[in-house]
């Protein structure tokens, strides 16, 4: 929570009565046994980010906040404004992040997304993220998923660390390998951005290791 008037963050406040609006990951502490109550805003936006660990982080933020306030036999409330249906809100309500977490393990291992296995996205224009994997020594049974277009970014927005430069029409492949070729993975693709670079072949790619926006 930042004051106004000043430059840095409360990490306490008073346990007297008051209002306290603060930004998720900076909610102060409140003497005593705790705030009364917490309404937790925009969850629509929290999880209807492009991130595959999207749900998880709203639920994180959410019990974080949510452990600020006073138990239920103190009179304590917490209120969330989202979609009462969905996973997250669900784990929530029933104070349950193990569940949670134990249902999300188990649909990424049926699509084989990380953490069951580890990823790189590559991504450029289409010729250059082929070439770079065709040179690439890439682990034994690496698994190279497209590559397919990327949309073309909405200039209303920000841009976001896989997006490609306005105007530009990219794609992007995804190479999967097992658990412990993560570093593999990477070194391989490391040198041959390198070796395309000395020989200044074609524009540069974009390699990211495990992005969280895979969906």
């Amino acid at each position: 929570m930042r004051t106004s008037g000043r430059d840095h963050i409360l990490t306490t406040v008073p346990g007297t009565p008051a209002l306290v609006v603060s930004t998720p990951g900076a909610e102060p502490v409140a003497e005593g046994p705790g705030y009364a109550s917490a309404l937790l805003l925009d969850g629509w936006a929290l999880l209807g980010r492009p991130d595959l660990r999207a749900g998880e982080e709203a639920l994180r933020r959410w019990l974080t906040a949510a452990s600020l306030v006073r138990g239920q036999e103190a009179g304590g409330t917490v209120a969330v404004i989202a979609e009462p249906t969905l996973r997250p809100v669900q784990a929530l309500v029933r104070w349950d992040p193990v569940g949670h977490a134990v249902r999300e393990l188990a649909e990424r291992a049926e699509l084989g997304f990380p953490p069951v296995s580890r990823m790189a996205a590559v991504a450029g224009r289409a010729e250059d993220v082929v070439e770079l994997l065709r040179a690439a020594e890439l682990p034994a049974g690496a698994e190279v998923l497209g590559p397919v277009p990327l949309p073309v970014a909405d200039p209303g927005r920000p841009r976001r660390p896989g997006d490609p430069p306005p105007g530009e029409s990219w794609e992007r492949a995804l190479v999967r390998v097992r658990p412990g070729q993560g570093a593999a993975l990477a070194a391989s693709l490391k040198a041959a951005r390198a070796a395309r670079l000395v020989k200044r072949e074609g524009d540069a790619v974009r390699v990211r290791i495990d992005p969280p926006d895979l969906g």
